[in-house]
This record gives C-alpha cells, structure tokens and sequence, in this order.
C-alpha cells in the first residue's frame, strides 16, 4: 500500500515538469546553480500551496512550464529562478525583500518586473492594463530578462486559455495580438510570435481557424505536384551553378493568411497563387550569388526585390526577398539567407543565451533591442498617462520600414507612412522641435511629405522655429508624437506665465506700482490665500483666464490680502491697453467669428483654462461678453504685428464660367493665399461665395477689396465681422 502511495505522489504533473526542467538544465548549466533552480521551485511551491489553476492542477505547475520554455532558450540561472517565482509577490504574502534575502537582489528585480501593479485605485480595465505594461517596459528598459520572462508565461497561459470564460479568453487573446505578439517580433523573436499569434487566432475565433485549417490543408494537398516541380528545378540549377544551398517549401502561417485575406479583401486561393520557398546558403556572398541564379532561372517581377541583409529590419532581420514569375505563370516568393540568419530570425534577443559560441553576431540583437528600449523610455517619460503611452507603444510595434539616408550617408529607418517631421526627430529631438522646411535630392519640399525608399534628405531649421500642433495630424512615430505633445505642453504652460506677468505688471502700472517692487513676504501671503503651490503657478493660472489680474494686483497692494475685492466700473477704464502681436499661438486666440486683423480696434475675452480671445469691437458676440466688466481687457496691436492673418470676404460675383478662377487669380497677384471658399448661394446669374484669405494688416486687405471691385464680374464686396 506504500509503494502505491508514493507512485502516486510521484505522479503528479509537478513533479514530471519539475524533472524534466531539471534534466534540461543540467544540459547547459552546473550542478550548483541547477540546485539553486531546485531551491527556487521549493520556495515557490510551498509559497503558493493551497492555489489551483482553473484547468484544477497546482498553481505551481504553471510557473515551472514558464521556466521550461525558458531553458530550452537556454536561460541563466537567475532568469530560470525568476520564473519558477515570477507570482509570488503577486499572489503570494511574500515581498521583494525576502526573495533578495532568500536568493539573491537580481532575482528579486526581476520577479518585480513581472509582476503587475495592485490597487491602481478605481481605474478602468484598460487603464490597469496600459499601467502594468508600462511599468513591464520600465524594468525592461534595466533587464531585457523581463520580457523573455514575460512572453514565456504569456505563451502558457495561450495554452492553457480552454478554462477560462469566453469573455476573458477575448480579451487576453486581444491584448496578446495587440502587445505581446508584435514585441516578441520586435525583438525578433518570430518563433515565438507564431506561436502566440496561432494560439491567439484559434482561442478567439476557433470556428474561423478550423475551416481556414482544413482548407488549407486540402489545397496543401493539390499543390504537391507543382511545389516539387519548382523545388527540384531550384535544386538542379544551384548545383549546376556549384552552389552549395538547402531548399524547403515556407510553410505559411495561418493567422498571415487569415490577415492577408481580412485586409486585402481576397480569397484562400490567391493568398495561395503565391508558392513560397526558402533557400539556406553558408555564406552572405553565396546568398547573392544564388539570387543571381534564381534571376537566371525564373523572370524577376519589377519591383518586388528586397534586400534586408544589406538594409536589415528593425528587429535585426535579415533575408533576401524576390517575387520570380514561375513555371505555368505562377509567382514564386524566394527568401534567401545563411543558416545563422535563420536562426537568429527565429529567436531575436535569445539568439543571445541560445548561441552561446556566437555571442559577438548575437550582441546585436542586443544592441537593436536596447536601442529601441532607450527610444520607448525616452517616450514613456514624455506620455501624459499610461494610455498615451500604450498608444505610442501600438505604432511603434507595427513598422514598415522605408530606408532613408541623411546628407552625410547614414541610414535611417521609419516606419511607411513617415514624414519629414518624423525624420527630424529621429535625428535627434532639438532637430525636430526646430524644422521648418526641407530638401529632399535637393529640391524644397513642405514638411508634410511622406518619405520613400532611398530619399536623401537634408532638414531646414530656425532658431525661432516650434513645432506646430496640425503636425501631430500627420506625423506617423511615436517618439515624433510624443516630443511634440511634451513640447506643447510645456510651451503652453511658459506662454501663460508669460503672458500672466504681462498682465499683473500692467494693472500693477496702472496702479501706480511695479511688481519688483512687491515684498516677498506679501507674495507668500497671497499664495497662501489663494491655494496655490508656487508664484509660476498663480501668473499661470492669471495666463490661463482662471484669475482675473486686475483682482489679483489690488490683492497684492491691499493691506487686507485676505478681504474679497469688487470692482467698480470706473476701475476698468482707467487702464492701458494689452499689447499683443497676434502671433502668440496657445493663449492668446484670434477669434474665428469676426477674425480680427493688425489695424482694427479690438477687444479682449478671458476664456477659463485657453487665456484671451482678440475679438473685433464691431463683432456681435462681442457685445454679450462685454457686460461682464471682469472677464474683458482692453488690447490694441502692436506697431510691428507681422505675420498671416485670415480674414472673410463675402462676394456677389456674376454666374459665369472661369469667374472663381478670375477672382484666385487676382488674389493671388496681391500676394494672399485663399484658404476656404464656401458657396452660400446660387442662381442661374448670381453667386454668393464667403472667401477666406490671408492678410497682412488691413492696409493689405483694403488693397486686395479695391482691386476685386474693379473686376467687371464683381457686384459687391463686403467684410465679414461677426
């Protein structure tokens, strides 16, 4: 009864995954540190003794399968023990503290890596979510360890989904296709990308995936025929070119046919027109030499050449891509490569523990990830919150690169899509913040052009130049959105300091004071009193239109600093107007109603949290506000106002053709751009068109008025202002 007893015991699932991890192991480590794996197992399951899985085994079977998937990578110890103990902070009472007591600081900063963030507060799921896959890159960005753990423990859990209720197994396999599968390619790891994707694709839509599966097959069958023919003439020509070149038919993964026919509308049968095969050679050289012959043996179609071993993918991939037209008038996908190239496509970063006697060819993989990490961190510290962050993280992880080179030679890649903005800032961020035009083979172009492969480009900067919020509309990186967003804000919030003292020195003037003249102490109190942190703060707040500077310097000057002040009407006018030049972008708005130009009087409107809108004094929106005597300012233009201001015309033209042509032309003659026309009404004789057109001043405007009257197509011309 014994013996029986103790075979049972024997048999249960942990103890045949905990040997088998073990005889893996001791295949590339030594005894001593298998032992402290051993250890680490022993913590852990009496650490999580009591918790089951849904599948109903032990909890501690899933992080020794974790730790399995990583030693067939070939995993060091500390990486093995951090997966074996990858949930006891989280599920467990244990802490950071006593693992780096019981094991060692590195373990412990891993398993913390891992682990999520708890009590985030009333946060959405999608907020928890974006905050753990932050705090993931963070730990990231000091171990590449984190993710290898991460992925491993994704990819068992993908295995072991059939438990869990349709709605979960959703959204974990979502977030799987969103996240985890485009980093494990980013980090080249293709292998395990395939395998998350097949697995994410069955769970999700299994009924899709059966179907797809057995027609797959079927047509796998009916190809047979035709893919020995191509494979056995490959084979024949390569030796008798003397070509040293292993052949095989590329198998084609399910979840890229699946996509292939999502996106481009198409069915089964011309995803597979395609016959698609991979030839390993030994060397680079061999690998252009058998180009050369695949181009003598089959035509090559135009166009669908790609050399990725001179110009390698982000995450270090590298292949010779050709599209031949085959026998019957089939096209044939080629990839050609070494037999280390293979190897590394298929495992990326852990190339670096897999290949050990290769390390100096595996140390840029390395480099590439850690290289995209520093970009992620450097991003991550400018997002505004988690979800921005997720956001910049999903298009970085989708690239199509294009290859592009700098004036001095040097390649730089962008993912399809980029502009010359994106360029910039991958130069470098001062770069980007400062670019107003730029050259591209040496002719101007606007900064709105989307980039091609094989561009030199040249960028134009300007020391009084800032980046423009219409290019976070157009600009396709991550790191270029995120340094805009970062620049922006802070511009914004040093404008509306600006602007703020402008505003207290100017009532403080007309008070007969000057703000230097302010005691300190004085300064403190009315912090005090009106809550807030630093003296920025409150000049930003007055820049934002949240307080009104005319109370905040009787305030200062008030010997009761804590008395509430009213305003008569009589103290608004004694004040000298704000000087503006209409240029000031974030705080100062012209508004769009009356659109006001340098020449015309002018009123200004604070706009809690914007600052102040210019308004025309004729305009009607203007008479409302201005009886409200605390949220008004007087505002004049400055004398040295330059700049493009749009302004609306309304024109009575008669309905001829080429008349609206006649009417650009002229404009355009008077050095004006026309940046909206709107037909308000038409007849079979009359048209009446609102035009918006860029002006200097109103001398300028005045000019182009006289010039369109005198057009005999013209009935009558009017200025909108309200």
């Amino acid at each position: 009864m014994v013996e029986i007893a103790e075979s049972l015991v024997l048999e249960r699932p942990e103890d045949k995954l905990i040997q088998r991890l073990s005889e893996t192991l001791s295949g590339y480590l030594d005894q001593e540190r298998v032992d402290d794996c051993i250890r680490a197992y022993q913590f852990g399951a009496a650490a999580h003794i009591g918790q089951y899985r849904k599948t109903g085994e032990a909890y501690i079977c899933h992080p020794i399968a974790v730790a399995i998937s990583l030693a067939e990578m070939r995993m060091d110890a500390d990486g093995i023990m951090a997966a074996i103990l990858h949930d006891v902070i989280e599920d467990t009472p244990v802490t950071k503290k006593q693992l780096a007591a019981q094991f060692n600081p590195e373990v412990a900063e891993l398993v913390d890596g891992v682990t999520k963030l708890t009590k985030i507060g009333s946060k959405s799921q999608a907020e928890t979510q974006a905050e753990n896959v932050r705090k993931m890159f963070l730990a990231m960005g000091n171990d590449l360890r984190v993710i290898m753990v991460k992925l491993a423990d994704r990819l068992h859990n993908m295995q072991t989904l059939g438990a869990m209720p349709p709605e979960k197994k959703r959204r974990i396999c979502r977030e799987t296709l969103d996240i985890y599968a485009p980093i494990a390619n980013r980090l080249g790891m293709n292998s395990m990308r395939h395998k998350l994707e097949a697995l994410s694709f069955q769970e999700m839509y299994p009924r899709r995936y059966a179907v797809l599966n057995h027609a797959v097959k079927k047509a796998r069958g009916n190809r047979r025929k035709v893919i020995d023919t191509i494979e056995s003439s490959i084979k024949n020509r390569l030796h008798e070119a003397g070509l040293l070149g292993d052949v095989s038919g590329r198998e084609k993964n399910l979840y890229s046919i699946y996509k292939k026919m999502l996106h481009k509308k198409i069915s089964l049968s011309d995803v597979f027109d395609v016959y698609a095969f991979r030839i390993f050679c030994d060397s680079v050289d061999t690998c252009y030499r058998v180009l050369g012959v695949m181009h003598n043996l089959y035509k090559p179609i135009p166009g669908r050449f790609k050399d990725y071993i001179a110009l390698p993918k982000a995450n270090g991939y590298q292949s010779l891509h050709v599209i031949l037209m085959g026998p019957y008038g089939l096209p044939i996908e080629i990839q050609i490569r070494t037999h280390e190239m293979h190897r590394m496509s298929e495992s990326g970063i852990a190339a670096h523990w897999l290949y050990k006697s290769e390390d100096d060819k595996c140390q840029k993989f390395q480099d590439r990830a850690n290289e995209w990490l520093r970009d992620l961190l450097e991003i991550q510290k400018t997002a505004g919150d988690s979800l921005e962050f997720i956001d910049n993280l999903k298009v970085d992880l989708f690239p199509q690169e294009v290859f592009v080179f700098t004036p001095k030679g040097s390649i730089i890649k962008l993912p399809r899509g980029a502009t010359i903005i994106d360029f910039a800032y991958a130069v470098h961020t001062d770069v980007g913040n400062a670019c107003v035009s730029a050259r591209i083979d040496r002719q101007l172009v606007p900064l709105q052009t989307r980039l091609e492969n094989g561009m030199t480009i040249e960028v134009i900067t300007a020391v009084w130049a800032r980046p423009n919020p219409l290019w976070l509309s157009y600009v396709a990186t991550a790191k270029a959105r995120s340094s805009i967003r970062n620049y922006l804000k802070h511009f914004k919030q040093l404008e509306a300091i600006n602007l703020g003292r402008r505003l207290l020195e100017k009532e403080l003037q007309a008070l007969h004071t000057q703000l230097d003249t302010i005691p300190e102490a004085r300064i403190k109190i009315l912090l005090e009193v009106t809550a807030m942190s630093s003296f920025e703060a409150l000049l930003e707040d007055i820049g934002l239109g949240n307080k009104m500077p005319f109370l905040i310097a009787k305030r200062l000057l008030q010997d009761d600093i804590y008395a509430n002040i009213k305003l008569d009407d009589g103290d608004h006018s004694q004040k000298s107007p704000l000087v503006i030049k209409g240029t000031e972008g974030m705080v100062i708005n012209l508004a769009k109603c009356c659109r006001p130009i340098p020449g015309d009087s002018i009123i200004g409107f604070f706009n809690p949290g914007k600052g102040i809108v210019v308004h025309h004094h004729e305009c009607r929106n203007s008479n409302i506000v201005r009886k409200k005597h605390t949220s008004w300012l007087d505002v004049e233009w400055s004398l040295d106002a330059v700049g493009d201001f749009p302004a609306e015309l309304r024109i009575e033209i008669l309905n001829q053709r080429g008349a609206l042509a006649t009417i650009a032309s002229t404009i355009s003659e008077l050095d004006s751009n026309i940046e909206n026309v709107t037909v308000v009404d038409q007849d079979a004789h009359v048209s009446v068109d609102l035009i918006t057109l860029t002006v200097k001043d109103r001398v300028h405007l005045a000019k182009i008025m006289r010039r369109l009257k005198e057009l005999t197509i013209v009935i009558k011309i009017t200025r909108v202002k309200a």
